[in-house]
């Protein structure tokens, strides 16, 4: 089915997903992906969406913050050509990839709107380009369900070779999917050479686009910010299944107890990047309210969360500091490194990037007992976990933290096994066999 490619061949790989134009971690994995692939000497192309989304949905995807060029100093390549509102583009899309002849094309998944594209550009690809086609699954099952996923999942997760998952849970999405299906589970990058479907089990590697500033003054920092003694920071974007709100109900228990604590959140509202007061954000509102309101769940609709404004109602504003905008890769480092600890009280949690930026910091994490968490967070080891839902076990858990610090060391004891290298590695096929784990049976 796909021809092996020996390792001391220059291999060149195509990666499918958002160039780092775009803000959030789907992008900013995308890079990292490419850049641990150049190092390994891979000659490496990203082909990028230019619009990712129906362009009804109200929201601003470009990152404006960011300053520095990832890419400066390797051999990678971006093309910016997908548009999804453009279904000739999709055929440009295949063209592209098929006159650069990859050995492999990876294709980042994380959501199952996008599926009538990437099945579309995978389907194409499997047709006309001898190359492996590898699914990154970041997740399966949809943080905002809508009546049409499981068709969107079937039709482009049909088409791959190969799936990369980062969790066990994320495999028994895919199975739930697919429940006819035999799947092969690896923790190496050996495929299988029979009918069963390869997964490779992997982790989200440690994100080394943030390095930590030697010189960094963390008492200035927090004078600057206001911040006291003992800083628990929520970052990236506000949406409703990260559980914020949660976050802001269990400080607030305990701020009522300890006036050395500071709740630091850091991220852009989702949906509140548009200027409101255009009428093409409000046709583009209206619609998408109206579109939603068909396909989307009533239960998993976000477009009126805000719990920012808990922190009034709670009475804690003098110990909230809230930086609610996009942050630009040159500054993340300021309130990780300004923070004691980053709180992950998710609803339900695919492998985070959040958590993954964390260990490059060093800084501990508590977390909810939902998805991958307990996989990856041992309570009382490298972080603590409460139980989803439960406030009083998030305050808990906020308070044995304080009690019983996680020392830093045990951190970066956790991200020395997360590395991009070996995760870069498993992209080959069927190279360096013994840097992981066994294969397991067929599941």
């Amino acid at each position: 089915m796909i021809n092996t490619i020996a390792t001391q061949v220059k291999k060149r790989v195509v990666i499918f997903g958002p160039g780092p134009q775009f803000k959030g971690g789907i992008a900013n994995y995308t890079s990292s992906l490419a850049k641990a692939l150049d190092k390994l000497g891979a000659e490496v192309y990203i082909v990028s969406w230019t619009h990712q989304y129906p362009s009804i949905i109200p929201r601003d995807f470009i990152d404006r913050s960011s300053k520095k060029n990832p890419f400066e100093g390797t051999n990678i390549k971006v093309e910016y050509v997908t548009n999804y509102n453009n279904p000739f583009s999709w055929k440009r899309t295949v063209n592209v990839i098929k006159k650069i002849e990859p050995d492999i094309v990876v294709f980042q998944w994380a959501i199952a709107v996008q599926g009538l594209p990437m099945g579309f550009i995978a389907k194409k690809l499997m047709r006309s380009c001898n190359c492996e086609i590898i699914f990154d699954l970041h997740v399966v099952a949809q943080k905002e369900g809508s009546a049409i996923d499981k068709i969107l999942l079937r039709y482009a997760l049909s088409k791959p070779h190969t799936f990369i998952v980062h969790s066990l849970k994320t495999l028994e999405e895919l199975k739930k999917v697919f429940p006819d299906t035999n799947y092969s589970l690896t923790y190496t990058r050996q495929r299988t050479s029979n009918s069963r479907q390869s997964v490779i089990k992997l982790y989200h590697p440690v994100y080394d686009m943030f390095t930590p500033d030697p010189n960094f003054d963390k008492e200035k920092v927090k004078q600057e910010l206001g911040l006291r003694k003992h800083v628990f920071l929520f970052f990236g974007f506000i949406r409703k299944y990260k559980g914020l709100h949660n976050v802001i109900r269990s400080f607030a228990k305990l701020a009522k107890e300890r006036s050395d604590v500071s709740l630091l959140i850091v991220g852009e509202s989702f949906w509140n990047t548009l200027d409101t007061k255009k009428l093409s954000t409000k046709i583009k509102q209206n619609i998408f309210r109206l579109v939603k309101k068909i396909l989307v769940r009533k239960g998993d609709d976000e477009s009126n969360y805000r719990p920012l404004d808990l922190i009034d109602e709670l009475g804690i504003k003098d110990q909230a500091v809230v930086v609610n905008r996009y942050v630009g890769n040159e500054e993340v480092h300021k309130y990780f490194q300004a923070a004691d600890c980053n709180v992950l009280f998710y609803l339900v949690a695919t492998p985070s990037g959040v958590e993954s930026i964390a260990y490059n910091f060093r800084l501990p994490s508590i977390a909810t007992k939902v998805g991958h968490f307990p996989e990856t967070i041992k309570h009382g080891y490298n972080g603590y976990l409460a139980e989803p839902e439960n406030i009083d076990s998030m305050h808990e858990v906020m308070k044995e933290f304080l009690n019983n610090p996680i020392p830093r060391e045990r951190i970066e004891e956790q991200a020395k096994n997360m590395s991009w290298e070996n995760y870069a590695r498993a992209i080959f096929l069927n190279s360096d066999p013994d840097l992981s784990g066994e294969e397991s049976p067929t599941l």
